[in-house]
């Protein structure tokens, strides 16, 4: 379990690194696009050991991991759009209840166990998920012509853990997981660069050390936070749908704790039940396990 706790140290991380950005005005995007090639590097150079890059375009595991990238900068910038149009809420409801996919996936795809333990802490970990995630006592707010990103949102993201699952079951080694992390990476900082280019003729790009500053902070983590769900998805004895429930929820419990003590944010009524739901739907997902 050393593994998923590191996952979601990471991944708090990447939530204060983002909160960050606000407070020192820096571009998300060109952070986001030096984020993936420091997150490729971090790979490159700490946790591969021997490997022929060269062949790697002929391993198996080759064309999801440029799947994967493709996915990491479109789901970025739906995100954004959803943002703009309906608010941080939304896209935080979205990303968030999309864990819904891959556990689903895993319990019908790979017949992962279930149990009544189980299904009651993955249905609480989805209201504790909602609860957390809405800033307002009138929950959220979506009009009927925006509903199309949220919904991709959500859908891309399922897809992004799933596909990993599958990935790392299927074709990816111990090995080799470095690599294949890195190679998402490098596939998804590729496509930021042709978006920032574009962007450069339009005159609209204008890169500050701030911004690279901002994506070596979260390339790291960032990094980390896949890498470390690969390696926990191996632990042996544990599902992925226990897996993803527990990495999802606990990320959410944390980062809001993190919230509360380090930008002094204020919870409403809904948040403090999230909380609780979610400490108690982890501890019945973790039972059902043993």
């Amino acid at each position: 379990m050393i593994y998923l706790l590191l996952s979601v140290l990471s991944s708090t991380i990447i939530f204060i690194v983002f909160r960050l950005y606000k407070k020192f005005g820096v571009n998300t995007l060109q952070a986001i696009v030096v984020n993936y090639f420091i997150a490729c590097t971090v790979g490159f150079f700490g946790y591969i050991e021997g490997s022929d890059f060269s062949k790697v375009p002929s391993e198996n595991w080759f064309p999801g991991a440029l799947m994967l990238g493709v996915l990491f900068i479109t789901v970025f910038n739906l995100a954004a759009i959803t943002t703009q149009k309906s608010g941080l809420s939304v896209v935080a409801v979205a990303t968030k209840m999309s864990v819904a996919i891959p556990v689903l996936c895993g319990i019908f795809l790979y017949n992962e166990s279930t149990g009544i333990l189980k299904i009651l802490g993955i249905l609480l970990a989805l209201v504790a998920v909602y609860l957390t995630s809405i800033k307002s006592e009138e929950g959220i707010s979506i009009k009927k012509e925006n509903l199309i990103f949220p919904l991709l949102v959500f859908l891309g993201s399922g897809i992004i853990d799933t596909s990993i699952k599958y990935l790392e079951t299927s074709y990816v080694s111990e090995t080799d997981v470095g690599l294949f992390s890195s190679t998402i990476f490098a596939t998804a900082g590729s496509l930021g660069v042709i978006i920032l280019i574009i962007q450069a003729f339009q005159g609209k790009l204008k890169i500050t050390y701030k911004n690279i500053l901002g994506g070596i902070a979260l390339g790291i983590p960032n990094y980390y936070s896949i890498y470390f769900l690969v390696m926990a998805l191996r632990t042996k004895g544990f599902d992925s749908s226990t897996i993803f429930t527990m990495n999802h929820v606990a990320i959410v419990t944390i980062s809001t704790l993190v919230g509360i003590v380090l930008f002094r944010e204020k919870l409403i009524r809904k948040n403090w039940i999230g909380l609780i739901l979610a400490i108690i739907s982890i501890i019945l997902v973790a039972n059902s396990a043993i």
